[in-house]
């Protein structure tokens, strides 16, 4: 396959956990380690994008490609197609969106999203895993995803979708065998053409209500094709609690 480069927003404005790019884990700031694993992928570049000095003067003392971008974008995806049409990247070139709140994406996952853009020829994809639980798929916090029968998204939504009817009616706790239930991972692949093309499309009804940034593009009637994965990855940090979980995990494996 050939090569793609991961591109990772990082804000330093956070409701629930301020300066969160900057968090301390185990001596590393928590956007280095992000940045670390994701050069662990087959990417051929990882750089940050940032709207803060403070995370920039870190990157590079850390020998992490950076640049500064404008404060006022809405969103991670506006943030990254500022710096795709700084850099110059051609139109085919395939551009990885890592949250940088995921010290502990795994490279692999990174791997798989790129191939599977490289793949097929939409502009966009992500990646999604089997829920088991029925109190996950009754969770609004939870994102749900539906998919064609090539994998391709129809919808994303926090309601618990596709809904087994007859079968929750009688039992709601407990999911019926064989109902295609999929998980959203919070991981995008575009190609550099369409990032250039996103900011210019207005926001969708559907993607305020739900709160769901990826229905804009469905909205407009572009493709987002999905890879699905077995295994649940690590979670993100968005809280305190979830900090010091991702802390304790990486002590107990040194």
């Amino acid at each position: 396959m050939s090569g793609f480069c991961v591109i990772i927003p990082a804000r330093m404005a956070s409701s629930r956990l301020p300066g969160k790019p900057l968090a301390d884990i185990l001596g590393k700031p928590m956007i280095v380690r992000v940045a670390e694993q994701a050069a662990k992928s087959r990417a051929q570049r990882v750089l940050v994008a940032t709207d803060h000095t403070d995370i920039l003067a870190v990157c590079q003392a850390h020998g992490i490609e950076a640049v500064l971008t404008r404060e006022d974008h809405a969103s991670g995806t506006d943030r990254l197609a500022e710096v795709v049409a700084s850099l110059g990247l051609a139109d085919s070139d395939i551009v990885l969106n890592v949250q940088g709140d995921e010290p502990l994406i795994e490279p692999e996952l990174i791997n798989c999203l790129a191939d599977l853009l490289q793949r097929t020829p939409a502009p966009m994809a992500t990646l999604a895993h089997p829920i088991t639980e029925a109190a996950e798929l009754f969770n609004p916090n939870v994102v749900k995803v539906v998919l064609d029968h090539v994998g391709q998204a129809l919808y994303f939504s926090r309601a618990p979708i596709p809904y087994a009817r007859d079968a929750f009616a009688h039992q709601p706790e407990v999911l019926p065998e064989g109902l295609p239930v999929w998980r959203h991972i919070g991981l995008y692949a575009y190609r550099a053409a369409f990032l250039k093309t996103y900011h210019t499309l207005s926001p969708a009804p559907l993607e305020t209500f739900e709160a769901l940034e990826q229905l804009r593009v469905l909205w407009h009637g572009y493709t987002i094709m999905v890879a699905t994965v077995a295994a649940i990855p690590a979670a993100g940090v968005d809280t305190p609690e979830d900090l010091a979980r991702v802390r304790q995990l990486l002590a107990n494996q040194t």
